[in-house]
């Protein structure tokens, strides 16, 4: 996800933010000091350098305490959020690690730094300390030395050298995992903040398959950035596994386009929003577009594009084949491209399975054309459910409820054509 923002470059100090979480807790300096082993100085300068990092006042300071302001409340349960992910972290690299000090993992959580944690997060995505360091922009032996500190806190390996670079152990995943979820929901309460300010500020990070990407994401940004110019919208293509795992590391915010029956995690949500039919679909002066119905067996004759094993297209691909009585057709070329199929469709007599909304274009220009296929004779419906994809305790900031808002009814109107 090389598109993702640099969330971990805005996160605070960890024990800022569990200064300000114990003060708005306690009500006061004083009685928030032995909650995080801080001196009232130290808790009063923490809060001040978050309050300057965030651009606004987070407390109100009276004579009976202190109370947090909306913009304090906005971050906190953010803070709440992002600190939960990471002691969650920290459990389960523990436990995945097999580590000794499982029985310490409390509060382990509560010795990480947020250097040692972008450490981990600048190696997880380099694959090496020299080019993390430099992605972080800091020297390589700070770098090498937070993550080696981590390890030492946590008794665990996290980092393994490999002839090709350094990966992470399974532990080190994890842990990677939960804590760009953390940098996530603190750059998301930046956003709020920013918004009750007036600042339309915050980025919409979509991961997006074939359908979405030609009719229903076009649209729907057109209308967001029309209505909120200010923010930016990501849009990452790739294939479903690439995508998935962005997801569940905090690198995208949503997916949208084909669903997967049944999710393929537990963490995930799906929301299915039509359903999509796929057509057998050829050049518009195909051999086989002038006749008045074509019979599977007849398709098996021409070469076919379709995707690869694994995607719902492919499996009604097999369907097919298994009701035409064929085994696979010789020189098959599997790619989701719509590019790369409208070329090799338009330059030879080749053959595809695709949704029919996704020519919606092509066909509109006399490209491409759905061939005279009775889908429903090949026994169960042939087609695809599109919707959305998000984390499942994903909380969307009130502009990107608002882009889901839109993406709903731009997908009311393809469903009804």
């Amino acid at each position: 996800m090389s598109d993702a923002p640099d969330m971990d470059r805005r996160m605070p100090n960890l024990r800022h933010l569990r200064a300000f979480r114990a003060v708005a807790g306690a009500g006061s300096l004083s009685a928030a000091a032995p909650r995080v082993y801080l001196s009232q100085p130290a808790i009063s300068q923490a809060i001040t350098k978050l309050e300057s990092l965030v651009g606004s006042q987070l407390f109100e300071r009276h004579s009976g305490g202190m109370v947090a302001t909306p913009s304090g409340q906005l971050l906190l349960d953010r803070a709440e959020r992002a600190l939960g992910y990471i002691r969650n972290g920290v459990r389960e690299a523990l436990r995945v690690g097999g580590a000794k000090a499982a029985e310490r993992a409390a509060n382990l959580d509560e010795l990480l730094s947020t250097t040692q944690l972008r450490a981990l997060v600048a190696v997880s995505a380099a694959r090496s300390f020299s080019m993390a360091a430099r992605t972080a922009s800091v020297s390589q032996p700070s770098l090498h030395r937070a993550a080696r500190e981590l390890e030492s806190v946590l008794d665990l390996t996290l980092f393994q050298r490999t002839p090709r670079g350094v990966n992470l152990t399974r532990a080190g995943t994890t842990l990677s995992r939960y804590t760009k979820l953390a940098f996530a929901e603190i750059e998301q309460g930046f956003t709020e903040v920013a918004q009750i300010q007036g600042l339309e500020t915050g980025r919409i990070l979509v991961g997006t398959m074939p359908l979405a990407r030609t009719l229903i994401l076009p649209t729907a940004i057109n209308a967001i950035a029309a209505e909120r110019p200010e923010v930016r919208v990501g849009v990452i293509d790739g294939p479903y596994t690439d995508l998935i795992r962005g997801l569940r590391h905090g690198e995208l915010d949503l997916l949208i386009g084909a669903l997967r029956i049944p999710p393929p995690f537990g963490d995930i949500a799906q929301e299915a929003l039509f359903d999509d039919p796929l057509a057998v679909v050829a050049r518009a002066d195909h051999p086989l577009a002038g006749q008045a119905e074509v019979a599977p067996p007849e398709l098996m004759a021409y070469p076919w594009v379709v995707p690869r094993r694994g995607t719902p297209t492919r499996a009604h691909f097999d369907r097919l084949l298994t009701h035409a009585g064929a085994g696979t057709p010789p020189g098959l070329v599997e790619s989701s491209s719509l590019s790369l199929i409208r070329g090799l469709l338009l330059g030879s007599d080749r053959l595809t399975l695709i949704s029919r909304r996704q020519i919606h274009y092509e066909r509109r220009l006399g490209l491409l054309a759905p061939l005279p296929v009775d889908m429903a004779r090949l026994g169960r419906p042939i087609g695809r459910p599109i919707g959305l994809t998000c984390r499942r305790d994903w909380r969307p900031t009130p502009t990107q409820r608002r882009f889901l808002e839109t993406i709903r009814k731009v997908s009311g109107s393809v469903a009804g054509e």
